[in-house]
């Protein structure tokens, strides 16, 4: 008899007269909001424009939505294309099925397009949201708690999750709630990046690619756990060969690039840094500076020519008056030797 554990919600889903409010849909919806809160944050502290970050998450999201649905489906085909399944279901995003490893590769050609869009480098981009991402991972792991999905072995373990459906081959019990422990890394992984950046003033790239790393080392040994059905290469479930191959690719990245761009962007949003709200370039403002410039050394040149024509003048006016000093002196001259 278990003395504790999680227990799991009785439906993923409450109905608003014909509204249908979902877990899965709010806990995804609720993390995006506090990636871009937090990375708006960042973006800001590097020298970036407020907003700048909402304005790029318009792309991100969307692709980042398609990506991790596509990378669901296409390695869980059976569940979707096989004799008895519906392909329907496929677009049924809100009962769950998303892979991160297609939502960040797909969400990083959208947030490619909007920083093209905005002249602004996607490495610093990269950086400024990645703690904001691992926030909503671990928020986005919670909707596998509304839909009792994708959790670990058996267990009777004082924190052990408890499965009620019968559902899709479930069987009802105490499992490890592998939901709550990658939530929990990927908290870890947050603080990890905001700890490491402010640290080592990490750039190019760096930040996000740590948190990369960092989340394919927990997501390894959580995938581990985990016992729903799943594609096995060599013993290993895909996503664990998956979250090796990346973690040893960003590793790489963090190397190679530390070593060919040390240091971080000193500008990130071109115009930013002199306060331009609207994005003017700072080629505009350089020439009207420079005109007002031109302006103050005309105003000051027609003045030294002012100055520099008094001088003459008023040497002559005194030789003019010297002369008639002398004439008038004859003048007195002359009239003593008459008198």
């Amino acid at each position: 008899m278990e003395l504790a554990y999680i227990p799991s919600p009785s439906r993923g889903v409450i109905h608003l007269g014909p509204i249908p409010l979902r877990g899965y849909a709010f806990c995804i919806i609720l993390g995006v909001f506090v990636a871009v809160w937090l990375g708006n944050k960042r973006w800001i502290a590097r020298g970036g424009r407020a907003g700048t970050v909402a304005d790029i998450a318009v792309w991100a999201v969307p692709f980042g939505l398609v990506g991790g649905r596509l990378y669901h489906v296409i390695t869980d085909y059976e569940l979707y294309f096989s004799e008895g399944r519906d392909w329907v279901d496929a677009f049924k995003i809100w009962e769950g099925g998303l892979g991160i490893w297609g939502a960040i590769a797909l969400g990083a050609l959208g947030a490619w397009i909007g920083c093209r869009r905005r002249g602004i480098p996607l490495p610093a981009y990269a950086d400024a949201v990645a703690p904001g991402i691992a926030l909503a991972q671990a928020l986005g792991r919670w909707g596998n708690w509304f839909n009792q999905e994708l959790y670990g072995r058996r267990t009777d373990v004082p924190w052990a999750l408890e499965i009620t459906s019968s559902t899709d081959g479930r069987v009802p019990g105490t499992y490890h709630p592998t939901f709550l422990y990658e939530s929990l890394w990927c908290i870890g992984v947050a603080l990890l990046v905001i700890w490491a950046d402010r640290r080592f003033k990490m750039g190019h790239g760096r930040a996000f690619a740590l948190y990369v790393a960092a989340y394919c080392a927990g997501r390894f040994w959580v995938e581990y756990m985990r016992v729903d059905d799943a594609h096995h290469i060599l013993g290993l479930r895909l996503n664990n060969w998956t979250a090796l191959l990346v973690f040893l690719l960003a590793v790489t990245y963090i190397v190679v690039s530390a070593k060919k761009r040390p240091g971080r962007e000193a500008v990130v949003e071109p115009g930013a840094a002199d306060g331009d709200p609207g994005g003017a370039s700072a080629d505009g403002k350089a020439e009207t500076d420079a005109g007002t410039e031109d302006g103050k050394t005309s105003e000051a040149d027609g003045e030294a020519g002012t100055e520099a024509k008094s001088e003459p003048e008023a040497k002559a006016d005194s030789e003019g008056g010297a002369v008639e000093d002398a004439e008038e002196s004859r003048d007195e001259a002359g009239s003593a030797r008459k008198g």
